[in-house]
């Protein structure tokens, strides 16, 4: 009998690692958990180790990885307990893991989801900084490695569930597609008005009308940077140019997103607005799975809307098409003022409103280089992150001062 498939999952305390345990645990009897890594929510991964029993728990904060090891030590003293960036890298990449579920949250999913993918991984993409940040090198090591890159972000998984035939993410422009149409919810305040904005609250930003997600990417949600990033992301997935990309606001989150054919053709992936379902379709392609997710009801759906983005409402769209435009390490500037904006704003330190501003003075402070190499990349997202640090800093002493 062929053993199960080796699973790593980074970021599995989090929204999408959870959903990844859950299709896991409907699907026991194909699937096996080698290792599972969060930051620093030990209650949660001491929960998921002793019902998943992985070889490995790895904590990035090392203060965490005590108190989890302490925890662990008696019930489940087979796991060995790692910390750090070094031990994510080594379980994304272990030899006897098949498969890695890429889900933490912003850069520092960046070299973890890179070893998967040199490793020859088949790489369940969830992280979008790894291709907004290093979309050509990425690519590159995808290619070397062998590895199998599936797109779990519900809106591109959608477009590869309607790709021709046999293609697989990074293989070339696919063959008679004409335009790719990503649908986005529009977030909380799609219709709020424009003045009330800046007193958008972070309780009211993280309420997503149709997701159930963690709060940073509520925030861009809400702020629809996650469409920018996502927008670039699709860019490297397919092979496409960005003419070749339109975004549409679609309220009911029902469509999560189509292709258009030269033939006049257009296909749509339907269905209800939960994370199992791409993260089932991801882990076992080509096959179907059991996600836990019921079958969408079209009469209770009754009427799919759509419109085009307000750029005013949303000027984190624009910065991130406009980052795409600009090429080098753009965009990882970019996705790290973002970060860093979005953090300032949860923590109450600025307003909603604010987060663009933040990000587009990082753009235009931060001297942009070509991203040839990892070492420039993360130098270029330093750089970015303090000097966005700063900016927040010199807004806070302004405001302290009127």
């Amino acid at each position: 009998m062929k053993e199960r498939p080796g699973i790593t999952v980074l970021g599995a305390t989090g929204s999408i690692g959870v959903s990844t345990l859950d299709v896991i645990r409907r699907n026991s009897d194909r699937y096996r958990v080698v290792a599972l890594t969060a930051n620093q929510d030990v209650d949660r991964l001491v929960a998921q180790c002793l019902e998943h029993r992985p070889e490995f728990a790895v904590m990035a904060d090392e203060d965490a990885a005590e108190q989890l090891q302490g925890r662990l030590h008696e019930q489940a003293p087979d796991i060995e307990v790692m910390s750090g960036l070094e031990a994510l890298v080594k379980v994304a990449g272990l030899e006897n893991v098949d498969c890695v579920m890429a889900g933490i949250v912003g850069a520092a999913g960046l070299l973890p989801t890179v070893e998967a993918a040199k490793s020859g991984k088949r790489v369940l993409l969830a992280n979008k900084e790894a291709l907004v940040m290093s979309g050509s090198l990425f690519m590159q090591q995808v290619q070397a490695g062998g590895a199998e890159l599936l797109p779990v972000d519900s809106e591109h998984n959608a477009i590869f569930q309607c790709m021709p035939q046999g293609f697989l993410a990074g293989s070339g422009q696919p063959e008679g597609v004409v335009k790719i149409l990503l649908t986005a919810s529009g977030g909380p305040f799609r219709t709020t008005a424009l003045d009330q904005l800046s007193d958008i609250t972070p309780e009211q930003a993280c309420r997503h009308p149709n997701w159930d997600m963690g709060r940073k990417i509520s925030v861009d949600s809400a702020t629809m940077m996650n469409k920018g990033l996502e927008l670039i992301e699709a860019c490297w997935l397919f092979s496409v140019p960005e003419s070749m990309l339109q975004v549409l606001i679609h309220p009911q989150s029902v469509i999560h997103s189509m292709v258009q054919y030269r033939d006049g053709s257009v296909l749509a992936q339907l269905g209800n607005p939960d994370m199992r379902t791409p993260i089932a379709h991801s882990l076992a392609w080509p096959e179907r799975i059991d996600a836990g997710v019921d079958v969408l009801d079209m009469l209770k759906t009754a009427r799919l809307d759509f419109e085009p983005p307000d750029l005013q409402r949303f000027p984190c769209l624009r910065l991130a098409q406009e980052a795409w435009r600009a090429g080098g390490t753009a965009s990882a500037v970019l996705n790290a003022a973002n970060e860093v904006a979005v953090h300032a704003f949860l923590e109450g330190r600025i307003n909603f409103t604010s987060i663009p501003g933040v990000i587009e003075s990082t753009l235009a402070e931060v001297t942009l280089r070509d991203a040839d190499s990892f070492d420039v990349i993360l130098e270029e997202d330093a750089l970015a992150r303090a000097c966005a640090n700063e900016m927040i800093a010199a807004r806070q002493r302004k405001r302290a001062n009127v």
